[in-house]
């Protein structure tokens, strides 16, 4: 071993830890639970040793260098006691226990000269008593330090290093036997105390390296949900303390599950994968990222002066979105929508910050995808109408609030009415007439769309039954409908009880439901036509066709043929009931 590889081995051991914030931060959490003890301790052995020599020595030695002594041991005690309340930074727990090594160094040697001044006074039991204390209160604050090496090794080597020397030259054999006999157990202890501190790195630094990859995505290497939360708790509260800006943004990719279901997820995972590569570029000290889970993504940005900037910063995120992903032999085109909410601006709180962020994203996902929406105040009377309506249908008597009317279908060819298609409507006592594509989506978020469904669709039969035979009936049901087969034997109940001819009503469904739920649908579906129901898609080319499907004979048609099956068409466009 050369020189310089000693000195560094010397310099490491009398060193902290700056370079490991992990095992700093762990050092000084079990360090300060210790040392009130220890500095107790100090007082209560050497007020004793005060006892056994205060008739025999000098009163500064006995009084005055006792009582220095303990005020001073007594304010770290309490200084240390009251650190244990708080969670201090990482800067104040260096500072610390710097700070604990030198004092480690000045308090070893005016402890060491000062029991050794007291062995020269008194009789061999008197000496004997201050080897004792020494020998007992060292081992006591070596083990109060061994979670900071450095300071338990300089008291080791101070101490036991004096009381050595001290005692074997001594004429007292016992004296020198006990010097022996300490130095001893003292290297012992230093042995126990550097495998302890080994194995207490080994521990935080594994300790570490779980909650790293417990905070880590395994696909895409960026941090998880895990992390994502708890960085937006802390920067939104530093954000609120220092009254600066802060801005919430959720990713969701655009064609992401076409590529699982026609690729299957190896490729997906691979697609996901490179768009983690792709959007890892953009971090930086205002800007962290996190994928939430499934094509879902995070983003928390700060120093940005206004909503421009933001918009900017999504139109450069959707830029790289849109870029081609070559997955093995497949290239794929997809693209990302983002929605954005700001701290002071829309809310107050972490929470409230996703969830208008998610909410943003969703309200641009429906109207234009692959945008970048931010919050608004549109958004904002949004949710406190849907709030209002939540609670509104919540107590609602559905049975005397809910009403049918029909919209009629008609025949291109001809112009002649052969149908109607019921459409629901709600009168509320305070909210008055609430429009279905307000409280529909509501319905199906809050899990009553179905006792909707039962109240519109009896109604509705009880009034088809009164028209003339060849008049359909067409009815649209909600995807929680078709994907809940309690729900679906209430409602062919509700069919065969209404006396109405099963082969004049018409079921639609959303493309969206049949690109969701298709194995579920399929078999509502085919219960339906079991009863004689016709079953058709609506909502055309909200999906991922253009093209209308008639479930009933399978086929796919276009808007202008789409009557040739079904022989039939509205006169307008319906909203859904």
């Amino acid at each position: 071993m050369t020189p310089h590889s000693v000195f560094r081995r010397l310099r490491s051991l009398a060193s902290i830890p700056r370079g490991n914030p992990g095992l700093l931060t762990a050092q000084f959490d079990a360090f300060r639970h210790q040392m009130p003890l220890m500095y107790l301790m100090l007082i209560a052995n050497s007020w004793a040793l005060v006892i056994t020599h205060y008739r025999c020595a000098p009163a500064w030695l006995v009084v005055h260098v006792p009582i220095a002594f303990t005020g001073f041991s007594a304010w770290r005690a309490w200084q240390w006691a009251r650190s244990n309340r708080v969670r201090p930074s990482l800067a104040v727990a260096e500072r610390a226990l710097a700070r604990t090594n030198r004092l480690a160094v000045a308090m070893a040697v005016g402890f060491t000269a000062w029991a050794l001044s007291l062995a020269r006074y008194g009789d061999a039991y008197a000496q004997a008593h201050v080897a004792f204390y020494m020998a007992i209160t060292v081992i006591g604050v070596i083990f109060s330090l061994m979670h900071l090496r450095p300071a338990a090794i300089t008291v080791a080597i101070i101490v036991n290093g004096a009381f050595f020397v001290f005692f074997l030259l001594s004429e007292n054999i016992v004296f020198r036997a006990i010097a022996v006999n300490t130095a001893l157990v003292s290297a012992a202890m230093l042995v126990f105390l550097l495998n302890h501190y080994r194995d207490f790195t080994r521990m935080v630094d594994a300790r570490a390296e779980n909650e790293r990859l417990a905070n880590l995505d395994s696909l895409t290497g960026l941090p998880n949900r895990r992390s994502f939360f708890h960085e937006l708790d802390a920067t939104c509260a530093a954000a609120v303390a220092s009254q600066s800006a802060l801005a919430v943004g959720i990713i969701d990719l655009d064609g992401f599950k076409p590529v699982n279901d026609i690729h299957g997820h190896a490729i997906g995972d691979k697609v996901l994968e490179q768009i983690g590569e792709r959007l890892a570029l953009l971090i930086s000290p205002r800007l962290r990222l996190a994928r939430l889970g499934g094509d879902e993504f995070g983003l928390l940005v700060s120093e940005f002066r206004c909503s421009d900037d933001l918009l900017a910063l999504g139109e450069r995120v959707c830029r790289v979105l849109r870029e081609p992903v070559v997955a093995g032999d497949v290239a794929v085109q997809i693209s990302g929508s983002i929605g954005f909410a700001m701290y002071p601006d829309h809310c107050s709180t972490a929470v409230q910050l996703y969830e208008f962020a998610d909410y943003a994203l969703y309200a641009g996902k429906r109207n234009r995808r692959g945008s970048v929406v931010i919050f608004s105040a549109a958004h904002d009377a949004a949710i406190r109408r849907a709030s209002l309506i939540e609670q509104a249908l919540q107590m609602a008597d559905l049975e005397r609030e809910l009403s049918v009317v029909f919209q009629p279908l008609i025949y291109i060819a001809t112009g002649r009415v052969f149908g109607f298609e019921a459409l629901a409507r709600w009168s509320h006592p305070v909210l008055g007439n609430v429009a279905p594509d307000h409280f529909i989506p509501v319905a199906e978020r809050i899990g009553v769309i179905s006792a909707l469904t039962r109240v519109l669709l009896r109604k509705a039969l009880a009034t088809a039954s009164r028209w003339p035979h060849p008049v359909r009936l067409a009815f649209n049901l909600s995807t929680l409908d078709l994907a809940s087969r309690e729900t679906m034997s209430e409602l062919l109940g509700l069919i065969r009880d209404s006396g109405f001819d099963p082969s004049r009503l018409d079921f639609e469904i959303t493309e969206t439901a049949l690109a969701r739920e298709i194995e579920l649908v399929q078999e509502a579906a085919a219960r339906l036509r079991a009863l004689g129901c016709g079953v058709s898609l609506d909502d055309f080319g909200v999906g991922y066709s253009s093209r209308r499907i008639c479930i009933r004979c399978r086929s796919r048609r276009s808007r202008s043929t789409a009557a040739s099956c079904a022989g039939w068409t509205r006169s307008a466009p319906a909203t859904r009931s």
